[in-house]
């Protein structure tokens, strides 16, 4: 994960900002954080090292735009305009903006945003239910294309299946808050946003406990370098799934097993596979970003086909798999994206998706067919502007 700061300081809004990390850390050297600086690190995205190399680079993951401060700061205006120029010059990168402001939102974005930059995806914090209510029905009508829903801190219940019924949301971020005025996180909040998520397919991240934190009536005072694993143990991260069976068994069905039931099961599995891809809202969202492409260019079909075989023989071959279901990352490799994308991914949509039965090795055919799949779907994603 890269931090990329163009300026630093802001004013409260919300009993979010009551111990955010900009107020605690300026009190702690007695400095005004209402006080609103343009910082060294401002042209980041374009500064190079003495190779000439960029000093930002796809490898250094996500690139969390303006942790020190919002993006959408009033006081920021007459700056914002080149922030967004850099990010237009550095496709390469994807950029995170976490935003408590999301009301001005239309008023900041560049004369060419159209539908949304393709490498920019923005989280509406909520850190109660007030806040939910009052920021994410604005947040939906946006043109935004990466829209994620931030829960940090979390310091109440909140109910967003409103929001995540609307299908728009691609990923939920939950975690209690730090400092030493740090007010509880109860597990049992948590807990709730995940089965909300789960319901409705989006993916979830608990990302830290806080450092106050509330756990079937008993109250544990975490250290800071200890709240991320803290959570990470719990063992609650949901990835998504297009499939109703995982995670909650009451939730309803999604459209594509709607879809499925219209037709008999035969007939649904003889239909062209990248047919259904097209009609599935979840499958159709993984496509190759400008950096998986110049991977593939970089290493060439032949090494990926390798990589591809390879992950189907460790990950999908064998006839029990302690983990199926969560073998497989939603980023990282090109290969990767294909797996959801085909339903490849593990065991389980294999069988839904190319009657493939689990419990059982796969063949060497069988491998041999997955990967087929695989290439040809980033064969095409390769062929598209």
């Amino acid at each position: 994960m890269a931090i990329w700061n163009p300026w630093h300081g802001c004013h409260k809004i919300s009993a979010g900002c009551q111990n955010c990390y900009v107020y605690r850390r300026d009190a702690a050297i007695g400095k005004d954080a209402s006080v609103v600086t343009k910082t060294g690190s401002f042209d980041l995205p374009l500064k190079r090292d003495r190779q000439k190399q960029y000093k930002l680079s796809p490898a250094g993951g996500t690139v969390f735009t303006c942790m020190t401060s919002d993006f959408f700061l009033e006081e920021a205006d007459e700056w914002r305009a080149e922030c967004w120029q850099m990010i237009k010059a550095r496709p390469d990168l994807s950029f995170a903006i976490i935003t408590k402001r999301i009301h001005r939102f239309m008023d900041c974005i560049p004369q060419d945003w159209g539908e949304g930059y393709p490498n920019v995806s923005v989280y509406c914090t909520a850190e109660n239910q007030a806040m939910a209510d009052e920021r994410l029905p604005i947040y939906l009508t946006l043109p935004i294309r990466h829209k994620y829903i931030c829960h940090e801190p979390l310091l109440g219940p909140v109910d967003i299946e409103p929001y995540l019924a609307s299908g728009q949301i691609g990923y939920v971020l939950c975690g209690g808050e730090s400092g030493d005025a740090a007010r509880p996180c109860h597990y049992e909040w948590i807990l709730s946003v995940r089965e909300q998520c789960m319901k409705h397919q989006v993916p979830f991240h608990f990302k830290q406990t806080g450092a106050v934190f509330i756990k079937e009536g008993k109250t544990y005072h975490i250290p800071r370098k200890y709240q991320e694993s803290q959570a990470a143990r719990a063992g609650i991260d949901y990835e998504g799934s297009s499939d109703p069976s995982i995670g909650n068994p009451k939730q309803p069905k999604s459209e594509e097993k709607i879809q499925e039931e219209e037709m008999d099961r035969e007939e649904w599995l003889s239909t062209d596979l990248f047919e259904r891809i097209r009609r599935s809202p979840f499958r159709s969202r993984f496509q190759l970003k400008a950096a998986d492409k110049r991977y593939v260019q970089e290493k060439g079909m032949e090494v990926i086909r390798s990589h591809a075989g390879d992950l189907v023989r460790q990950r999908l071959a064998p006839a029990h798999i302690p983990n199926d279901g969560k073998q497989t990352p939603m980023k990282g490799h090109p290969v990767f994206l294909a797996q959801h994308a085909c339903g490849c991914c593990c065991r389980g949509c294999l069988e839904k998706w190319h009657g493939i039965p689990a419990g059982t090795p796969l063949t060497e055919e069988q491998q041999a067919y997955i990967v087929d799949t695989l290439m040809t779907w980033i064969g095409r994603q390769m062929e598209e502007t």
